[in-house]
């Protein structure tokens, strides 16, 4: 008796050592229990300094995107740049080497962009851009532009310019990249439509006060004034204006459409023009537009979770960078797997073949040598009535 349970016992012992070390082979040698690796999506904003009014609702939109793609889990590692060039170097060179991200999205500010957009090129990594930004020549292999183009949303502002009779232009905005892009676009293509540009005033993101350029804006008589600018900081020379008695309209970029504007700016807002996304009015769109659906979707999901009234085109960008990537990240897939080179060369190549990505901001068709991919689907004109926005008609 006791025979026979010696020997059943070490068969039982040997059955068991035999299906532990099944179980170990089968993790070391296969994937049959493995999980799929996950597709790293690495983000630089800014949630602190002058950016911040751009860059927080572009955090809290990662809170509403999918976290799923293609069967494919993703893994959002965000950081915070504080608007800094330095800052956003060092936060893509990390999300680049250190945690081998296959996507780098940011920043919320053109300097700061820009920083990213020269990581994302340098170390082959798609990149997709929160904030305009013009590109060096060779140098846009990898990124991808969110944002509408300065050239597309200025047309918007000329042409309602010239159907009120504008003549001359004051121009004041920020002293860098977002400044020098309105104040060359003026002119080369404000220029030819027979504005003249009396003025030139510029400002940093940190100044608290714009007394003496509005003084020479106001000097200059222009019969309307355009301010390149974008997040809170924009409302400065509005509410100085107004202050000093200026009646004639004022214009403001797609970088200013916050709600945090009409709250600081108040009653100076009102009548402001602005030129935006679709999304800031996104169910008075026509049921036809391709931007309707997604920009509704994404109001109510962001407002629910948020506040009514709190949805902005900035969160918007981000919001739209995944649904392009729900058209991309398939595509990719089948060529190879996330974490590879062989896996970002194909969602770059996505990302140029694939046509009419809807979103709620714009329809992007990229391709070579046009990394925008947006026309006038992703322009609208705004106006602050009564402090909300209205669609300028």
């Amino acid at each position: 008796m006791k025979t026979i349970c010696r020997r059943t016992l070490g068969r039982l012992v040997a059955g068991s050592a035999l299906a532990v070390a099944g179980l170990v082979v089968s993790g070391l040698g296969g994937p049959a229990f493995a999980d799929p690796p996950a597709l790293r999506i690495g983000v630089t904003i800014s949630t602190t300094g002058q950016g911040a009014a751009l860059g927080i609702p572009e955090k809290n939109t990662l809170d509403v995107v999918a976290r799923e793609i293609g069967g494919t889990r993703l893994e959002i590692i965000q950081l915070d740049d504080a608007g800094d060039p330095t800052n956003a170097t060092t936060n893509a060179r990390r999300l680049a080497t250190e945690d081998k991200v296959d996507v780098l999205i940011g920043s919320s500010v053109t300097p700061a962009t820009i920083a990213v957009a020269n990581v994302a090129f340098e170390s082959a990594v798609p990149h997709f851009a929160l904030s305009p930004m013009a590109f060096q020549p060779g140098r846009d292999k990898w990124t991808f532009v969110m944002p509408q183009p300065v050239p597309l949303m200025a047309k918007g502002l000329f042409e309602n310019m010239t159907a009120k009779g504008v003549k001359t232009v004051g121009i004041i905005g920020f002293s860098d990249s977002w400044g020098d892009l309105w104040v060359k676009e003026f002119k080369a293509s404000g220029e030819p439509m027979g504005l003249k540009m009396v003025a030139d005033e510029r400002y940093a993101r940190a100044d608290t006060s714009v007394a003496g350029q509005v003084l020479k804006l106001l000097a200059a008589k222009p019969d309307a004034v355009l301010v390149g600018a974008s997040g809170t900081a924009a409302a400065l020379p509005v509410i100085a204006l107004r202050q000093r008695g200026y009646t004639g309209p004022i214009y403001q970029t797609h970088g200013a459409v916050t709600r945090d504007f009409i709250r600081i700016a108040g009653k100076a807002a009102e009548g402001v023009i602005f030129v935006s996304g679709p999304v800031i009015v996104a169910a008075k769109q026509a049921d036809g537009a391709l931007t309707k659906a997604p920009g509704v979707a994404y109001t109510a999901a962001y407002e629910a979770k948020f506040g009514a009234g709190t949805i902005t085109q900035f969160g918007a960008h981000m919001y739209d960078v995944f649904e392009l990537l729900k058209r991309a990240v398939p595509v990719a897939l089948k060529s190879a797997e996330p974490g590879t080179q062989a896996f970002r060369d194909a969602l770059r190549d996505a990302l140029e073949t694939e046509v009419e990505m809807a979103a709620s901001q714009a329809v992007y068709s990229y391709g070579p040598g046009n990394h925008y991919g947006v026309d006038g689907r992703g322009r609208i004109l705004v106006t602050v009535k009564d402090g909300d926005w209205a669609v300028v008609e």
